[in-house]
């Protein structure tokens, strides 16, 4: 099954963003990776913003980030499995070790990197 983390980015306080979690899919060699405002949450949509592909070594790694762009420490982490793909919408069934349930990446408005995050009971 592939692979899945939550990485609490901490920024610097004169980073370039406010500190965030990293959500990171294994998608083939790559990761496809957000920018939550904060952890998945069954009670609330999350804010999401679409990065670039990450590498693969994320899926394992925690500390500083090159370029002075803080540090990052491992939230969760665990497997997927792909529910469905579509063109506004991914949705993936979790299996971490603090989160499980189907979590569903929907795009909001015409902006192809914003995002709006939930997370749901299986």
């Amino acid at each position: 099954m592939p692979r899945y983390v939550i990485l609490l980015h901490q920024m610097p306080p004169d980073g370039p963003r406010a500190t965030h979690w990293d959500l990171m899919l294994q998608w083939g060699a790559v990761l496809r990776t957000w920018a939550l405002d904060q952890p998945p949450n069954p009670a609330l949509a999350v804010t999401a913003r679409g990065l670039a592909d990450h590498r693969i070594a994320y899926l394992d790694y925690e500390g500083p980030v090159g370029a002075d762009r803080g540090s990052v420490i491992r939230w969760d982490a665990g497997t997927f499995e792909l529910r469905h793909e579509r063109q506004r919408e991914i949705c993936v069934a979790l299996c971490g070790r603090r989160l499980s349930g189907i979590l569903t990446l929907q795009r909001s408005g015409d902006d192809e990197n914003c995002w709006s995050c939930t997370l749901a009971a299986a």
